[in-house]
């Protein structure tokens, strides 16, 4: 049988340790991390491999040659372009005749290939794919199977909402031959994106195979780090070279000499060391040819080849690449990285999570710090699912704020333009002018719109042909402390997962571009924006229905810069209204969920008092609205959307309307009063707006106080939101009320369940075979149907719980299921 080697990764997320070095042949343990591949690959029999080349080959065949050291015959296949997994192992095709296993040269793992060889043959399978569980599964491919293994749904590299499983995909597979033909040549083509899903489409046998033992994809520094804590602490069956010394967990590599008074645990030292007197060395991998000086201590550490650490130096969870010196007394603090040949002083100092590229020397005494402050916050991903938030200069600094703008700047190359806009908070200002600074200098242009409302900013970049995108700062509306980054594509919409991730990876790795000094990029002010949104806003509108109408309106502004624009079109509306709290204060941007319920009941008493049409308030950024009718009812958030879309329906009589899985089931009854369909997406606001963005779309709504009327455009805008309500309302000649009294009573409970970061993914496994034969969704989370009540469970993006959310005819009712699932919950929980 033979075994395709998959051996053409970049690394890129391991750099700088493989700046010119192809990410298999990084040291794990070491030995290159193809090689635990090739040993694991000869111990189960499988010796005929067909390794597939494409970054720095050279360095892989000169290594492994003909394979003979290893008992296997390896045969070099190189690429001439990139054409995904499956396109790479297409290039293979005429030397596959048989079964063949496809193998990642990046992975480390114990697995026990030979059952997953039976499962295949036993079950006749065109393809099986090796699966494992881990606690967050967030960066690999989920699949869920049946009992009899058969693959029935599979996501590659999911959102939280989109967790049904912690069964992941290894990337190790089992293949026969005639799956080849399924594969187009010399184009790129995935196995998980494109291969697999058109497979299943077409009803081939796919099977699941859950296995047993150790596995880690080696995807980041910090994954590199943890991979070898792991090997040191027995939790992978990997073997080490040298002897095994004493009773403790330490493996001396041939000639290498340790000093009797040195403590050593958990240790592998390659050949040729060298451990000095007094030196303490626990969970730490020594490369061949080190030398470890007089009293210095490391922990949880990795080195490469031919380094020297000095006397007292201090070296703690870190990666050390090969033929460096790190002085007399130089600290290395947590989680830091030293590339191939640098010099860190004597009694230098480089601070935690900074990384240090090749040929680098810091100066004797030195205090190399990142740019990147407590940097432990970005670990998961810098983006959630609102944009990137953080405490307000400390997790987002200035420094934090220009790298981040070079990195997003960067993902679309030189002399573009990008914009930048901001609340009237100074901090936002601070962090504002930070952004423009590292977009300036990788040789971007921008755009500053200086204070101005979300919606007019995104609307802007629909107008200006040349705007990319662009980058909203404010503070918090929810937390006093922090501040909210907010970016948005050139139709004005969230950007998309991929290019988010783009982002993540060029900030990171740090190796974006900067301009020449005669290329840096320049800043304009551009003005008539504001004339620009205000011109698009009334020929949208019918302003001749809502002049005649006469409307009265009590608005709360919230100290927002809506007050800048949205005054001068109710003025050219003909429309009456009372303002409350219409200036910028950027001390009252932020509200408390009292103060919040307090403006909103202040509200009501001016609008009762005034016999106003309405009352509404607006959130700070313009976005989203809260509506109160004119008897002083607050509408809940989840009842305004049915009422917008019991109007929108009744005017537009064709076509779509989007709401999250969370909305009522009454959208439903609506839209079919009016012969429109419902889409049903995930509750992230860039599935809304996509969905809004789709052709047909009459109108979107998220439950929350945001809408979008996509012929205006397709991002949320509280200010057409309540003048297209003024419109809808009449051209029917109604009042809110009379509209509140056509939608059917139900009832919507709303809870959160704790559940810790690592639990959730096995959480979502209980949860989706719970479902199984059930009445189901799997939008966004677990939705289950008991007749028309239903109950959905998903996960929150960025902290440790679950929404729970259920739809009944009566509370009672309500409240039952609620607290069943929450009692499920608590018992799956205590099985983990």
């Amino acid at each position: 049988m033979k075994a395709v080697v998959m051996a053409g990764g970049f690394g890129t997320r391991l750099r700088p340790l493989t700046e010119k070095l192809p990410k298999p042949m990084a040291y794990v343990a070491n030995r290159p991390m193809m090689e635990h591949v090739v040993r694991l690959l000869a111990k189960e029999g499988i010796t005929d491999l067909e390794v597939l080349l494409y970054f720095y080959p050279e360095k892989i065949t000169s290594y492994f040659g003909d394979g003979s050291r290893w008992g296997t015959k390896i045969n070099y296949i190189g690429a001439e372009a990139d054409y995904g997994t499956a396109g790479a192992v297409k290039n293979a095709e005429e030397r596959l005749s048989g079964t063949f296993l496809v193998i990642s040269a990046d992975i480390i793992t114990d697995f026990d290939l030979s059952r997953a060889l039976d499962f295949h043959r036993e079950r006749k399978a065109a393809v099986t794919i090796v699966l494992t569980r881990v606690p967050n599964p967030l960066q690999y491919g989920i699949v869920l199977t049946e009992e009899d293994g058969r693959i029935v749904r599979f996501l590659e590299k999911p959102s939280w909402g989109e967790v049904f499983s912690d069964t992941i995909n290894t990337g190790i597979y089992i293949v026969e031959p005639e799956v080849l033909s399924l594969i187009p040549p010399k184009k790129n083509f995935d196995f998980s994106k494109n291969l697999f899903p058109a497979m299943l489409s077409r009803g081939d046998r796919i099977l699941g195979y859950v296995a047993e033992g150790y596995w880690k994809d080696v995807g980041n520094l910090s994954e590199y780090l943890n991979v070898h804590l792991d090997i040191l602490a027995g939790k992978a069956a990997i073997e080490f070279e040298g002897k095994k010394a004493g009773t403790g967990q330490v493996w001396i590599g041939e000639n290498s000499r340790v000093d009797y008074t040195a403590e050593l645990r958990n240790v592998v030292l390659g050949k040729n060391c060298q451990v000095g007197p007094g030196v303490v060395m626990d969970s730490v991998v020594l490369g061949e040819g080190c030398v470890v000086e007089d009293g210095a201590v490391l922990q949880s550490t990795v080195v490469w080849p031919r380094t020297r650490i000095g006397k007292g130096a201090r070296v703690l969870e870190n990666i050390v690449g090969s033929d460096c010196v790190i002085e007399n007394g130089a600290f290395l603090a947590e989680r830091a990285v030293v590339s191939d040949h640098c010099r860190i002083g004597v009694e230098a100092v480089v601070k935690a999570n900074v990384k240090v590229w090749p040929h680098k020397v810091v100066e004797d005494g030195a205090v190399l710090s990142s740019s990147l402050i407590w940097g432990e916050k970005w670990a998961r991903s810098l983006f959630g699912a609102y944009g990137i938030y953080g405490l307000a200069n400390l997790e987002i600094s200035p420094e934090f704020a220009a790298k981040l703008g070079a990195a997003y700047a960067a993902t679309f190359g030189r002399k573009v333009v990008l914009s930048t806009s901001r609340d009237s908070h100074k901090a936002s200002r601070m962090i504002n002018r930070a952004i423009m600074t590292g977009m300036l200098s990788v040789g971007v242009d921008v755009h500053d719109y200086g204070v101005t409302p979300l919606p007019v900013v995104r609307f802007l970049a629909r107008s200006h042909r040349d705007e990319r995108g662009g980058i909203h700062t404010r503070k918090s509306p929810f937390n006093p402390s922090f501040v909210d980054l907010k970016f948005f594509d050139d139709s004005g919409l969230d950007l998309s997962m991929g290019l988010e991730k783009n982002i993540e990876s060029l900030f990171f790795r740090e190796d974006f571009v900067r301009a020449d000094i005669d290329e840096t990029g320049e800043i304009s002010f551009p003005v008539g924006g504001f004339d620009t949104y205000v011109d698009g806003f009334l020929k949208t509108v019918d302003a001749r229905a809502i002049k005649a109408r006469g409307f009265n309106v009590v608005i709360d502004y919230s100290y927002g810069s809506s007050a800048l624009i949205f005054p001068r079109i109710l003025g050219q509306l003909g429309v009456e209204t009372v303002a409350l709290n219409a200036m910028l204060d950027p001390a009252k941007i932020t509200r408390t969920q009292e103060e919040f319920d307090k403006g909103l009941h202040h509200l009501t008493a001016i609008a009762r008092s005034l016999d106003a049409d309405f009352g509404v308030m607006l959130d700070t950024g313009g976005e989203k609205l809260f509506l109160v009718d004119e008897k002083g009812d607050i509408l809940p958030d989840w009842v305004s959307l049915q009422v917008f879309a019991l109007l929108a329906c009744r005017q537009k009589r064709s076509g779509l309307v989007g709401v999250p899985v969370t909305a009522s089931r009454n959208i439903e009854k609506i839209a079919a009063r009016f012969g429109l369909d419902v889409v049903r997406t995930r509750t992230l606001p860039r599935s809304l707006m996509e969905t809004a963005a789709r052709e047909g779309v009459a109108f979107v709504g998220d439950g929350n106080g945001g809408y979008v009327f996509p012929r205006f455009q397709p991002a949320f805008d509280g200010m057409f939101g309540i003048v297209k309500l003024m419109e809808l309302l009449a051209g029917e000649d109604r009042t809110l009320s009379d509209v509140l009294r056509e939608i059917p009573p139900t009832v919507l409970v709303q809870r959160k369940i704790p559940c810790a970061w690592e639990n959730k993914g096995a959480l979502m496994r209980f949860l989706a075979t719970h479902a199984k034969g059930k009445p189901s969704q799997f939008i966004d989370g677990v939705k289950i149907f008991h007749g028309e009540d239903w109950v959905l469970i998903y996960p929150s993006q960025d902290e440790a719980y679950f929404h729970l959310c259920v739809e009944a005819e009566d509370r009672r009712e309500a409240e039952e299921l609620a607290v069943h699932y929450t009692d499920l919950f608590s018992s799956w929980s205590q099985k983990l």
